[in-house]
């Protein structure tokens, strides 16, 4: 093989080619290509669908998921990529000599290859020697092939990958935005239940921490229509989806850089995420508190609460009653767009987590450590 088969190489780099195995990028970015279809597929039916804010809602996860394992891809594609070119610049001279001699075999005429100066027995010497080297050489031909050609499938899968981000970060927008409007549009409806609104701006003026004011928001009684009968939440330990998508920053009573630690625990998420209720439950509070930023307490049976801090918008008021999935609100921050996701640092880090949630699970008034109650406490 010589550098002017190099084309004919490029031309077998086509989107749907693997040539690593398990971990290869190529998979990894095809099963997220599948993904951000299926996204973009249930964007366009949310507009038909019965309820439309659970479909947007699935929408944005979807479109989440999908994101994250294509830059997952990209990332193992531009490290491997790395790899190889970093390998070919220190073995340049070798691999220089390796293809002189292979051009020099691919031209010479054969019968002039089995001529020796030395007479007979040269020529068998020579034969002899070329049998064992011919072998090695062909098994470095083999392995820079398949370098070259993996290298040419990395690049094209990077192009169509740029190509698709840039697609799906659209389509995550327009769902973020259509979400809103419906939820706009919900809002126009009573909550289901209500609360004594005095008390509650009394809490909110008393309020020094928030665990005192979640331990007084119990004894604000709810007042409204009858509740649901529901599975006992206690029963549902161990299997709750989280209510967004990221990575525990901070463990539950893990101090941080300054000495301080939290009963529950911080989790890093993407800008713009979607937080949604991992069970079914009452809003007890929504809206700013402290200096948590935007605050959801939610209750889901009369000894427990969940508290999610954090949020950059609400979607939900006091007195709604979610259903497991539903949507309560976004992350803050501002969603970066495809050059800034593409940049070598970016890809070198891995996921955009700079926004944060704090995650607080209370029972009985005490804080306990929600990890348990979690299926995963990563996604």
């Amino acid at each position: 093989m010589t550098w002017r088969l190099l084309p004919a190489v490029l031309a077998l780099a086509v989107w749907p080619l693997a040539v690593v195995a398990q971990d290869d990028p190529a998979l990894t970015a095809q099963r997220a290509s599948a993904m951000l279809e299926r996204a973009a597929l249930g964007m366009a039916e949310a507009e038909e669908a019965r309820d439309r804010v659970e479909a947007l809602t699935e929408t944005i996860r979807a479109y989440e998921e999908g994101l994250a394992a294509l830059r997952e891809g990209m990332r193992r594609a531009a490290i491997r990529e790395q790899s190889i070119e970093i390998v070919f610049e220190a073995e340049q001279d070798r691999l220089g000599r390796l293809l002189g001699v292979l051009q020099s075999m691919q031209s010479a005429p054969a019968p002039l290859l089995m001529i020796h100066p030395s007479g007979p027995v040269g020529t068998a010497r020579s034969g002899m020697i070329l049998s064992d080297v011919t072998p090695a050489v062909a098994a470095e031909a083999t392995a820079l092939r398949d370098q070259l050609q993996e290298l040419a499938v990395l690049r094209a899968l990077q192009g169509e990958a740029e190509a698709q981000l840039a697609r799906g970060l659209t389509g995550v927008q327009e769902a973020r935005v259509a979400l809103s409007q419906s939820m706009a549009e919900r809002r126009t409806l009573p909550p289901r239940f209500t609360q004594d609104a005095q008390a509650l701006q009394d809490l909110l003026g008393d309020a020094e921490t928030l665990d005192s004011f979640a331990i007084a928001l119990r004894s604000v009684d709810l007042v409204g229509g009858a509740m649901p009968d529901m599975p006992a939440f206690s029963a549902a330990e161990g299997s709750l989806p989280m209510p967004v998508r990221g990575r525990v920053l901070r463990g539950f009573n893990t101090a941080d850089a300054a000495g301080i630690t939290r009963p529950g625990l911080i989790l890093a998420t993407e800008p713009r995420a979607i937080v949604t209720a991992p069970w079914a439950m009452t809003v007890r509070y929504a809206g700013p508190l402290l200096n948590y930023g935007n605050v959801a307490i939610l209750e889901p049976e009369g000894d427990y609460m969940l508290i999610l801090a954090g949020m950059g918008q609400l979607y939900v008021r006091a007195g709604d009653l979610l259903t497991a999935g539903a949507p309560v609100g976004l992350m803050g921050g501002t969603a970066p767009d495809r050059e800034e996701l593409i940049t070598p640092e970016a890809l070198s880090s891995g996921e955009d987590l700079s926004e944060t949630l704090y995650m607080e699970l209370r029972e009985a008034a005490e804080p306990v450590d929600p990890t348990p109650w979690f299926a995963s406490t990563d996604q």
